[in-house]
């Protein structure tokens, strides 16, 4: 098992760490030249050398570790993951029994006990994503964890760290099992996916807007015309359209947008030659959307927090407001905006001082209809808010 050293935890933060707060910061330490090769196991301890908490070293653009247990006698073993995996998957077996969904996440990161590690499932496939060199280093073990769990027909992994220099000794992301078809067919909210676990960094569907999609298909897409801007495959188009939407226009600048958006009305039994699917730069379109004087019933907007194209760089925290005020220029007046952000480095309380900047430089109203976090097979530890990084608003323009 990984090799473990001791760290002093500066007498400021020991207060925090004790009371279960998960992300190991650079600047909570007195020392950090004894971490050397990431998976390192670290023993806690305050500068009386009594004992904090273990956890373990893995560089993120968030921090350099995790804390996994409390407890000094607990050893981190196959045990270990064993027992924090089957906690986790017994606290979803809702979801397991759903009819209608078989796409969900089973383990998520710090809320379930180990920050850098996320499990999905997929009809029967499991997906493990190691945030960390750190957390990969423990991957022998967590897979021996996790096939002790589970039946499962087959395993897939994504790395969302830089392997440069790194051999991993794999050319793809299937682990063990079975291969899956390409395209696995999902179900969420008895709505069809096609996915691949086996292309690139994404699968093609986000599991974490499973409730906002419901919402749009079961409350406001009824009769309505649907922009779907950075639209990826196409998900928020699908579900309204199954909603009774009378047309929907996705636009996304990914080349590869215009088939897998086709793909995923045609899995549903929608015609794609009846909606509209547009390969453009989102905010070149909102311009000439303004031109032709288009209108919409309904505007989603769900950048990625931070994007870099030929043209132009878009931040979430710097940059919502304006996209909010291009989306409100081509919105019917009591039409609706879904405005949403996965960026974790603000709270609701600014995303909606955001729309209230937005409404009030154009000198309109508006009104919130509903808003969303993660839903709840995204488990949030409590201690650890930042982990809660999905914010969306149904807002109502007057």
């Amino acid at each position: 098992m990984n090799n473990e050293i001791s760290l002093t935890i500066k007498s400021e933060y020991v207060t925090k760490y004790k009371d279960g707060y998960p992300l190991i910061l650079k600047e909570t330490l007195e020392s950090t030249q004894r971490l050397s090769q990431e998976g390192l196991v670290l023993k806690l301890l305050d500068n009386k050398n009594k004992f904090i908490a273990k956890a373990y070293y893995g560089l993120q653009n968030k921090g350099i570790g995790w804390i996994l247990s409390l407890q000094e006698d607990e050893k981190i073993d196959l045990d270990f993951f064993i027992a924090k995996i089957q906690k986790a998957i017994e606290s979803r077996e809702v979801f397991y029994k759903d009819a209608s969904t078989n796409a969900f996440r089973v383990f998520n990161g710090e809320g379930d006990g180990i920050g850098g590690l996320s499990i999905d499932y997929f009809n029967g496939y499991y997906m493990i994503t190691w945030y960390s060199i750190g957390i990969f280093e423990f991957r022998d073990v967590i897979v021996q964890a996790l096939k002790s769990c589970v039946d499962y027909k087959g395993v897939y992994q994504k790395k969302r760290f830089d392997t440069k220099g790194m051999y991993l000794g794999e050319d793809d992301d299937f682990v063990c099992g079975a291969k899956a078809p390409e395209p696995l067919i999902v179900q969420e909210n008895g709505v069809n996916f096609a996915i691949y676990l086996d292309d690139g960094a994404m699968v093609g569907v986000f599991l974490d807007q499973k409730d906002v999609r419901k919402a749009i298909r079961d409350k406001y897409a009824n009769a309505k015309s649907v922009l779907n801007t950075f639209s990826y495959t196409g998900a928020f188009s699908v579900y309204a359209a199954l909603g009774g939407a009378k047309k929907t226009t996705s636009v996304d600048l990914a080349k590869r947008s215009l088939a897998k958006t086709k793909e995923q009305f045609e899995v549903n039994e929608i015609d794609s030659t009846k909606q509209e699917i547009i390969v453009d730069d989102v905010f070149d379109y909102f311009k000439y959307a303004v031109r032709k004087r288009f209108l919409f019933d309904m505007v989603v907007l769900d950048p990625p927090s931070f994007a870099r194209s030929k043209k132009r760089t878009f931040s979430a925290s710097k940059d919502y407001v304006k996209l909010l005020k291009e989306a409100i220029q081509i919105t019917n007046k009591n039409g609706l905006i879904v405005a949403s952000t996965n960026a974790a480095n603000f709270s609701m309380f600014t995303f909606r001082d955001f729309i209230k900047k937005a409404f009030n430089d154009l000198k309109l109203k508006y009104k919130v209809e509903e808003s969303f976090s993660l839903p709840k097979d995204f488990k949030v530890n409590p201690k650890f808010q930042e982990g809660n990084y999905l914010k969306v608003v149904f807002i109502r323009k007057l």
